[in-house]
């Protein structure tokens, strides 16, 4: 029985012949979406209607509110590692690189530079000063909120200076006053619209990290990591302080007789709590206190569920336990305690910055510069080389028959730098020179024959000069030699050996007519 499907275009054919005909071509339409029922994890997802995150522990524990993570943040440990982490970033230096070589690129890249520098320009001097950095590091210092939540938002304050379009700040929301429709768009709540206010394009700039796949976006922030073992530290905490309560101070016991009644009782048990604050009680007669001491001592294991979750906490933010709770001189944990693993303030700045290139980076290029590529802004997140290495490394490099080219050394090294004037190099003599008495005719016409071809050879040295100080590489000078050698004209040389030649055979004869 054949089997007919629908094309896109209404017509009903053999399935046979529509996959073959789908072969030859490429599937232009989004086919996974997640709106119109296709996201069988969400149901039917109205295209104006707020998503719902999809973290487990958000929706089970706080009903899908932030305000669980913030508490999560309050932790001690929580608090410290990541601060580790986020000023880990922070404090690599940032640079601007424009995205191509033409004028404009430069252009669009030094624009770029001057409003990051100033992008705080929009805030009043008082809340200036209260940031714990300026400009481009105060935003990514808060920004790297959305590494602990799943997400982050901040608006962008454009303004004109006449002839641009200017980012006069970036401003940070907080991200309980925003959510995500069915159509992926950012929505603001507001009392007039709680189901969330379609935001304009082009003015919010969110990135969301931690999903393993694009559905979410929300993301998947540290905090769903971070939850249960800060929850298990605060419920150790307190019952170890019932612990040390019920063991560092005895029980008081009392003991009324059979016949007391409820107003006796009332005072005996009011003697009871007195004795933890006064100094001395009264209690009826006919009754009895007695202290009851604790038979058990030890800490209960307590301070090792406590020291457990704090590196649980620290191994989720830092990816390792050594960076906050290394013992010093244990072997490996100055290696251990640094502040955060490359890796992961790579991949931070990393985010940060790919995000805001993708969308304000871009968005200003095309509003004042539209024939630029965009800049990039990126962190130097590599440690330098020691220089002192570096050059005993290429010195040996120098000693195998290798230089650096000039480019390579201001690269490296920094500064300006030119090179140095060839030392003078003394051309080939032609024979050991021989002091010969004064007046000798021979010595004189050997000395004569010396300058003339000194002349000729310093020629050709100051070509091959030329050449060494052109390539960068032996193989290249090799290749180089082979293309000079006919420029190296012996013309010239072989006159002054004919000269001196001539020279010497009349001054030959001159002797022998002489007698000498």
């Amino acid at each position: 029985m054949t089997d007919y499907v629908q094309t896109p275009s209404g017509l009903v054919v053999p399935e046979s012949a529509f996959a073959e005909a789908s072969a030859q071509r490429p599937e232009l339409r989004e086919i996974a979406t997640t709106l119109d029922g296709c996201d069988v994890t969400r149901g039917y997802v109205d295209p104006m209607a707020i998503l719902l995150p999809q973290d487990t522990v958000l929706m089970g524990r706080g009903g899908g509110s932030y305000d669980l993570y913030r508490e999560v943040l309050r932790d001690d440990q929580v608090a410290s590692v990541f601060q580790q982490r986020r000023r880990a970033v922070v404090s690599r230096e940032w640079e601007v690189v424009p995205g191509g070589k033409r004028r404009q690129d430069k252009a669009a890249a030094d624009a770029l530079r001057e409003w990051l520098n100033g992008v705080n320009v929009g805030m009043d001097e008082d809340e200036y000063a209260r940031l714990p950095q300026p400009g481009w590091d105060s935003v990514t210092d808060r920004m790297l909120y959305g590494v602990f939540y799943g997400f982050s938002v901040a608006e962008c304050l454009w303004g004109r200076d006449g002839r641009h379009v200017t980012l006069d700040a970036l401003r940070v929301r907080d991200r309980r006053r925003f959510g995500f429709d069915g159509k992926m768009r950012l929505r603001l709540y507001t009392g007039e619209k709680p189901d969330g206010e379609l935001l304009p394009p082009r003015k919010f700039w969110a990135f969301a990290t931690g999903a393993d796949h694009d559905d979410e976006p929300y993301g998947l922030g540290l905090a769903h990591w971070l939850y249960w073992p800060v929850f298990f530290k605060r419920n150790g905490i307190k019952f170890w302080l019932i612990f040390l309560e019920k063991f560092g101070q005895p029980t008081a016991t009392g003991k009324y007789p059979n016949n007391a009644d409820a107003a006796e009782k009332r005072k005996l048990l009011q003697a009871l709590q007195a004795i933890h604050t006064d100094s001395g009680v009264i209690i009826p007669e006919g009754m009895a206190i007695d202290l009851i001491e604790a038979a058990r001592s030890g800490t209960a294991d307590y301070t090792a569920l406590y020291d457990r979750m704090n590196a649980a906490i620290t191994k989720v933010v830092l990816g390792h336990t050594g960076a906050s709770d290394s013992t010093p001189g244990k072997l490996g944990a100055e290696d251990m305690a640094q502040d955060v693993r490359l890796d992961l303030v790579k991949a931070d700045a990393d985010l940060i910055c790919d995000a805001f290139n993708r969308t304000v980076a871009r968005w200003l290029t095309e509003w004042n510069y539209p024939n630029a590529r965009p800049p990039r802004v990126w962190r130097k997140v590599e440690d330098a080389e020691d220089l002192g290495q570096v050059a005993e490394r290429e010195n040996r490099i120098f000693d195998m028959g290798f230089r650096p080219t000039l480019r390579h050394i201001e690269e490296t090294y920094g500064g300006e730098w030119e090179a140095a004037p060839a030392m003078p190099v003394a051309p080939p003599a032609f024979a050991e020179q021989i002091p010969s008495p004064a007046g000798d005719a021979t010595a004189a016409q050997f000395e004569q024959l010396q300058r003339a071809g000194d002349a000729e050879v310093e020629k050709w040295v100051e070509k091959i000069r030329d050449l060494v100080m052109e390539v960068d590489s032996l193989e290249a000078l090799r290749d180089r030699l082979i293309e000079l050698y006919p420029d190296l004209d012996p013309a010239g040389f072989a006159k002054v050996m004919g000269d001196a030649l001539a020279a010497a055979h009349l001054a030959g004869r001159y002797d022998i007519l002489e007698g000498v």
